[in-house]
């Protein structure tokens, strides 16, 4: 899980510089890219079609950092083994990201110092994203760079930038920390080499795991002849090259448990001299001098202790302590707070309890005050309401005697008024009694018209069979013309016989119509009659209603005047005449 948290570190400065617009999401084509890097640099088979299968069910667009850690921990990190050169896959990480967030014009270092400042950047950081480092671990750093280049820690230099820093963001990103070394801030007096070495050395202990190295001299194991290499301790081995370039390797001591160091007496000549005990082989060291000889001896004792033990190197060791410790305290200042802010608010309402004690204090004081004075107000209240009670019976009396004899005198006008509408009522019937009158006579003089006009009907039937007959007779033979034209002349004189009997019944007709009218003018004086007690009822009470007469339905008017007969009438009639006719054209 170690190695996992590290490689994550380096792939998400790649990721984040491959997104430019700073969105959060990079195109699918540059993250094939990236992905193919990945497995190139370390030694994993790369299947060019799973990132499409991965995200073949999303749209075209671009895919977030979280959409694509699924696919990075299950075809990438799940895969990775410790058998790839770790310096190379940082360099690849490195490559895509520094160009866009650093300017190395402005820097006192070179390209290769920036990338071992921003490897040990990730090593010293918080696992949290974005990847930042604490006061902590800069202060850690500067002091192992200080003294990498010789140099003596100034405490009051680093509280001056550490009181800057906590009064913006108490912690730095990877480019600001390259900043910061590259602009000499910390190592003012040093020149550009001491301070690359410094840089290079402290690289080579917190990122290569390089515990020690310098030059001894080792003894062949074939010749017996005694060579000087460049050695260099790890937490798990020791590595000897031709030189300190690391050009050449000529070969590594593996240490584990078994493994042990003991010094040796000097003999052909040398001094100074060591054995390292392995499984396989031993191999006899010596040193420039006494004081390296018992450093590298503890070194690799140390190394061994730590391998028996199960423990990773010293500086890895002591990162994660100081991590613990951070949590502990964050956790324990977390706690602090949380008891300062209970213990404030229980002081809070403690305050607030004796606030509100004092409060009831004063308003307890301030009621029984109150209370006294409501009871002399409510004393002398009480004296003006008896006094004011009784000049308000006696009002209320004189009141009453005034308002029981302007009652007499409104029943009085009420039962004259009463008696008033009884005489009123009786007009009233007396009025409808003549309106029912004229009515009947109405009526009796509709039932007239409608006989007339019945008769005049039969008349004019009789009539078209006449003048039908007439056509019918023209019409036969030229022979019977003669005798045709004295029917024709005798039914003529029964046509003005029957025209003048026409013109009588139209006499008496008009004879009905004027005792119609006679008899309308007779109801529209009664219905007047009758309105004007209507009116005169409603004025003296407004609750009464009288029943009215029913609208009748229009009537019809025909060339001679109203009609007594409606339209439903004269529509049956007419189909009787009709059916009359017809008869008579079959029977001719």
């Amino acid at each position: 899980m170690a190695l996992r948290d590290e490689l994550l570190k380096s792939i998400w400065h790649a990721f984040t510089a491959l997104d430019v617009d700073k969105s959060g999401k990079v195109s699918k084509s540059q993250l094939k890219v990236l992905s193919h890097n990945l497995c190139t640099v370390m030694k994993i088979p790369h299947d060019p079609v799973a990132l499409e299968e991965h995200f073949k069910d999303d749209d075209e667009g671009p895919v977030s950092n979280q959409g694509y850690m699924p696919y990075l921990n299950k075809f990438i990190l799940d895969k990775v083994t410790d058998n790839f050169d770790r310096q190379d896959f940082n360099k690849m990480c490195w490559t895509l990201c520094f160009r866009k967030n650093l300017d190395q014009n402005q820097l006192f270092i070179s390209n290769d110092d920036a990338f071992k400042i921003w490897s040990i950047f990730n090593f010293l950081s918080e696992d949290r994203y974005p990847l930042t480092m604490v006061t902590e671990e800069i202060e850690y750093f500067l002091r192992k760079l200080t003294e990498a280049m010789g140099g003596s820690w100034v405490e009051e230099r680093f509280e001056d930038y550490k009181t800057q820093l906590n009064s913006k963001q108490k912690s730095l990103n990877a480019w600001e920390l390259i900043i910061l070394v590259g602009s000499g801030h910390f190592s003012k007096g040093m020149d550009r080499q001491t301070l690359s070495m410094g840089i290079n050395e402290v690289y080579q202990e917190l990122i290569m795991d390089v515990l020690k190295q310098g030059y001894m001299m080792k003894k062949g194991h074939k010749r017996k002849n005694w060579t000087e290499r460049w050695f260099m301790l790890k937490p798990n081995s020791i590595s000897y090259y031709v030189s300190e370039d690391l050009a050449e390797k000529k070969g590594d001591i593996l240490l584990d448990g078994n493994c042990s160091v003991e010094a040796l007496q000097d003999k052909d000549g040398k001094k100074c001299l060591f054995l390292i005990k392995s499984l396989q082989k031993s191999f006899e060291i010596s040193a420039s001098d006494k004081k390296k000889k018992l450093e590298w001896i503890q070194a690799v004792q140390t190394c061994v202790s730590l391998l028996r033990q199960g423990r990773p190197a010293p500086h890895r060791e002591a990162r994660q302590k100081r991590r613990e410790l951070r949590l502990k305290q964050q956790a324990e200042q977390e706690e602090l707070e949380l008891r300062m802010s209970e213990l404030q608010t229980a002081n809070e309402a403690k305050q607030l309890e004796l606030e509100n004690m004092r409060k009831a204090l004063e308003e307890a004081a301030t009621n029984a005050a109150e209370e006294e004075r409501r009871r002399l107000e409510t004393q002398t209240e009480l004296q003006d309401r008896y006094r004011i009670d009784l000049e308000r019976e006696q009002m209320v009396r004189q009141q009453m005697e005034e308002q029981v004899a302007q009652k007499s005198t409104e029943l009085e006008q009420y039962l004259q008024r009463v008696q008033e509408l009884e005489d009123m009522y009786h007009q009233l019937e007396d009025a409808l009694e003549d309106e029912r009158h004229a009515r009947q006579d109405e009526e009796a003089v509709r039932r007239l018209q409608a006989r007339l006009l019945e008769e005049e009907a039969t008349k004019r039937i009789e009539l078209e069979e006449f003048h039908l007959r007439q056509q019918r007779a023209i019409s036969e033979t030229e022979a019977e013309k003669q005798e045709l034209e004295k029917a024709r002349l005798a039914k003529e004189s029964a046509l003005q016989a029957a025209m003048k009997q026409l013109e009588q019944l139209e006499q008496e007709r008009q004879g009905a119509l004027e005792q119609y009218q006679t008899v309308m003018k007779k109801l529209e004086d009664a219905t007047n009659n009758t309105k004007t007690w209507k009116h005169k009822v409603a004025e003296h009470e407004g609750m009464l209603r009288l029943i009215q007469p029913g609208s009748k339905g229009q009537q019809l008017i025909t060339n001679w005047g109203p009609a007594a007969f409606s339209d439903a009438e004269l529509s049956l009639r007419q189909k009787k005449w009709q059916e009359m006719k017809n008869q008579t054209t079959q029977a001719q």
